[in-house]
């Protein structure tokens, strides 16, 4: 027991003090993607043909990345010789809106809070039943580290729990397989309204590299209303208790 409680107090305290303040990634971490227009060479289309997923695309020379698709995979931003793209280290990724995954050169566009109605009742407390609709995993895997000492998402109200029944919405990843189609619509239904539905990670969102494959279902969006988009594969655990918070009204747009 003496051991045990030396070694504690050795440690100190592990919790990272966030929202307070911001967290620290890696160089390597390839983050929201910053776009400069004016660095493309004319009828440049490299970076595009390049995109394995369809990501990327240029429109009157101006290239945006749809984030929903985009595996993080930094081909388009090695490929480009004149550094138009390059990837930063900004963790911030989650949307409201499908559409608002377009990554350009203009200002991003971060999550907006839940109405009035919706904050009252989930704002300090949230119950979420994650649901693996086929993923490989690594979505799966980042978001059971929030609930480490690192990340200690329980501090904000927010927890996974067992049951759809006791939840108020659900978390869900992978491309949604055929197989499991009935089993995510039937945990849906089984969440009590109102409820929210959260999509984390590129196949949730789109499909990722089983976009187009007959035994998925490219995402959830066809299937349920998409309350919060969490892109990333997978979402590092910032980006998806970034995107939580947002919803929850506990971030501003700036912060």
């Amino acid at each position: 027991m003496f051991k045990i409680l030396r070694e504690r107090i050795r440690q100190g305290h592990r919790t990272y003090p966030y929202p307070v303040q911001a967290p620290v990634l890696p160089e390597r971490f390839r983050g929201r993607p910053r776009i400069d227009p004016k660095r493309c060479p004319p009828g440049c289309r490299g970076c595009e043909d390049l995109c394995p997923y369809g990501a990327l695309q240029v429109r009157d020379g101006q290239p945006r990345i749809d984030l929903g698709l985009c595996l993080f995979c930094g081909e388009c931003a090695a490929a480009c010789p004149a550094g138009a793209v390059t990837f930063t280290r900004d963790h911030r990724l989650a949307v409201r809106h499908r559409e608002d995954l377009l990554s350009g050169a203009d200002e991003p566009r971060l999550a907006q809070a839940l109405d009035a109605r919706m904050k009252k009742l989930f704002g300090r407390s949230l119950k979420l039943r994650q649901v693996s609709a086929g993923g490989c995993n690594a979505c799966e895997a980042d978001l059971n580290v929030l609930s480490t000492l690192v990340f200690d998402l329980g501090r904000f109200g927010i927890q996974f729990v067992a049951s759809p029944r006791h939840a108020d919405g659900i978390l869900v990843t992978g491309p949604v397989t055929e197989n499991m189609k009935s089993a995510l619509l039937d945990t849906y239904a089984a969440v009590p309204e109102p409820k929210l539905v959260i999509a984390s990670g590129a196949c949730a969102i789109g499909g990722g590299p089983f976009r187009g494959s007959p035994e998925v279902h490219n995402g959830i969006g066809d299937l349920l209303p998409v309350d919060l988009y969490i892109p990333g594969c997978p979402p590092h655990p910032w980006t998806a208790l970034d995107g939580l918070l947002r919803l929850l009204g506990r971030l501003t747009q700036k912060s």
